[in-house]
């Protein structure tokens, strides 16, 4: 298992409701540790163990926004 960084960038995020809701979604995908949400440049940074992309950009729309 060796740990990685994915970064997305998300559209429609404007407050801090946003970033918790989109926070609490990829954070409960099995291999997120760490989850960092730039609410002004619409960045999410995704850390963790055998990262699965198609899971995190499912947990993104989940929480209502889109993957740019």
């Amino acid at each position: 298992m060796s740990t990685s960084t994915l970064n997305y960038t998300v559209t429609g995020m404007t407050c801090q409701h946003c970033v918790n809701a989109v926070s609490s979604e990829v954070g409960a995908v099995p291999g997120v540790t760490e989850v960092a949400v730039d609410l002004t440049a619409g960045e999410v940074t995704v850390v963790g163990t055998d990262l699965d992309d198609a899971a995190i950009r499912a947990a993104i729309d989940e929480a209502g926004y889109e993957v740019a």
